[in-house]
């Protein structure tokens, strides 16, 4: 059961462009993205991070290269994951050739800060025989020298001005399998960069708000920068920025989506905060549901209300919901329409046997 959005966001045209075998931009999906923490050279560790990731519902990984032996390491990363990879590159352009013909999917890179137009050629031409996008990454952090002088500082004029210096430079060279960031760890300078950005060029807009700091700081900051310019029809490609497992990125990432009903993926909790009203322990309850129902893939919708004033309205609404009752009689809902009385002690059990029910359902039809 699938409620019609109050608002249908209209997306802002893209290019489309091919990171791996994940399209970007254009009428795709808009895709989820996270960040290896791990040391690139130990390669079995890192293997295993990319799994989490892409398991946790990550559709593309970036993996750090900083030097020789990490960029070497991507040819054997790469033969064990199944996830576009992305090769973060900065200042040095033989790393940046060494990813592409290891494999990377991608390459994040400055242009302005690789060096010389020279070596930028050789960058692109890498690309060009490896299939590889690049990703034209801006930071207001490390905005080229002479841009920062002529505005004093780090503003959303700045970051637009380097990215468009960048996007010339791949095109100079013909090079248009590309995306653009503009991040900052600012918010509001995020915000307008994007959205002035997205005024002048149709290239695919990979959003972020930068070094956005620990789980709960961050991913609050990610929702209200990401989810206005989201609102907007701005982005093509999300990655949320956490001091925190990257897993949580992907995690956040993927909620921001669902709830703006830009991407349907696994279980859609919906639950109250609960109260003196509660007829179960509604907390406890949805966490330990939130983990017996994470390996659900398929886009299904579940209520869980402590009490009979919003949960019958809730239950109305999705595919299977459960009320709190007096006396730990709580009532089960499938599709909208009352099932049964279910005993507190038996609930969990019985409503992951419903919701996997549902889900068999909804896989036939």
């Amino acid at each position: 059961m699938s409620i019609r959005p109050f608002r249908d966001i209209k997306r802002r045209k893209t290019k489309e462009i091919n990171v791996g075998n994940v399209k970007v931009g254009g009428k795709n999906p808009i895709t989820v993205q996270s960040m290896t923490n791990t040391l690139t050279t130990d390669i079995n560790a890192t293997i295993k991070q990319i799994n989490e990731i892409q398991n946790e519902g990550a559709d593309i990984v970036r993996v750090s290269c900083p030097d020789e032996s990490s960029s070497k390491a991507l040819k054997e990363i790469i033969k064990h994951v199944n996830v576009p990879i992305v090769a973060d590159i900065h200042f040095h352009y033989k790393r940046a050739i060494e990813a592409a013909e290891n494999g990377a999917s991608c390459l994040r890179i400055n242009p302005g800060n690789i060096g010389n137009i020279k070596k930028i050629k050789e960058v692109v031409k890498a690309a060009h025989n490896n299939s590889c996008s690049i990703r034209v990454g801006v930071n207001a952090g490390s905005l080229e020298k002479d841009i920062l002088e002529k505005y004093k500082e780090p503003c959303p004029e700045a970051l637009v001005e380097s990215a468009l210096r960048n996007i010339k430079i791949l095109e100079d060279e013909n090079f248009t399998n590309l995306k653009i960031s503009v991040k900052s760890s600012d918010v509001f300078l995020s915000i307008q960069a994007y959205r002035q950005l997205s005024k002048v060029t149709d290239y695919p807009l990979h959003l972020g708000i930068t070094e956005a700091g620990g789980f709960i700081p961050g991913s609050v900051k990610s929702s209200i920068g990401l989810g206005t310019l989201l609102l907007d029809g701005i982005g093509d490609t999300i990655r949320i920025s956490l001091s925190d497992n990257p897993v949580e990125e992907v995690k956040i990432g993927n909620e921001i989506l669902k709830s703006l009903n830009l991407r349907e993926r696994g279980v859609k909790i919906i639950s109250c905060p609960s109260c003196a009203r509660q007829g179960f322990k509604v907390i406890e309850t949805v966490k330990i549901l939130e983990e017996k129902l994470s390996h659900i893939k398929t886009p299904i919708t579940l209520s869980v209300i402590g009490c009979v004033v919003n949960g019958p309205g809730e239950a109305a609404m999705t595919d299977v919901g459960i009320t709190g009752g007096q006396k730990g009689n709580n009532m089960l809902y499938l599709s909208g329409v009352q099932s049964e009385k279910v005993l507190t002690k038996d609930m969990i059990d019985k409503i992951v046997v419903e919701v996997e029910k549902k889900v068999i359902q909804l896989k036939k039809n």
